[in-house]
């Protein structure tokens, strides 16, 4: 998590009208909002593979992929912010404080990057393990082709599952991902356009 973008408190309410009216997003927990990082155009362009991978297996099913605009809350503590890809099945539920508040995804999906790696991985997966209805949590790399999935058990254990190839079983959506399309494009060097 990226430093507060003010020091003072605001209320959630505060949050909610800043965030509605701003051109970028921000998460918002304890009172702080924080900024969140620019994606590259690399970040983009796995974000949007992984959704249009699981939109294509999805469809016809009553599961719903969202890309990034859509923000999730958690209930238990009260971390608003916007995952990369999420996805919701069956009726979707939002926060009774935000009309716009996603509570319950099954997967939710990040890219890591430089600076949000460290915090995806930690307090932001701490947060996310507090959502009742999330069943994976699933890491792509920004530096080599490696998809983890976090994999909740039987009794709430998390459980790890990697891929550098082939694909990845994605069970609570019944769907699978394959390495070599998520990260078709990735890794080229763009030409220079002057």
């Amino acid at each position: 998590m990226a430093e507060p973008a003010g020091k003072l408190k605001v209320t959630f309410a505060e949050y909610l009208a800043l965030e509605e009216g701003s051109e970028t997003k921000h998460e918002f927990l304890d009172g702080q909002i924080y900024d969140m990082a620019g994606g590259t155009p690399n970040h983009g362009l796995l974000a949007g593979n992984v959704a249009r991978a699981l939109g294509n297996q999805l469809e016809g099913r009553p599961c719903r992929v969202h890309p990034a605009d859509v923000r999730i809350r958690v209930q238990a503590t009260g971390l608003s912010t916007y995952p990369d890809v999420s996805v919701v099945c069956g009726q979707l539920q939002v926060d009774a404080e935000d009309k716009n508040g996603v509570v319950n995804p099954i997967v939710l999906v990040e890219v890591l990057s430089e600076s949000t790696e460290a915090y995806d991985r930690g307090m932001k997966f701490t947060h996310y393990r507090r959502i009742p209805s999330l069943r994976e949590y699933v890491l792509v790399s920004h530096k080599t082709k490696q998809i983890e999935v976090y994999r909740r058990a039987d009794g709430g254990a998390w459980i790890l599952h990697e891929a550098q190839s082939g694909s990845i079983d994605l069970e609570s959506i019944g769907c699978s991902l394959s390495v070599d399309a998520v990260y078709r494009g990735a890794f080229e060097v763009p030409e220079l356009v002057s």
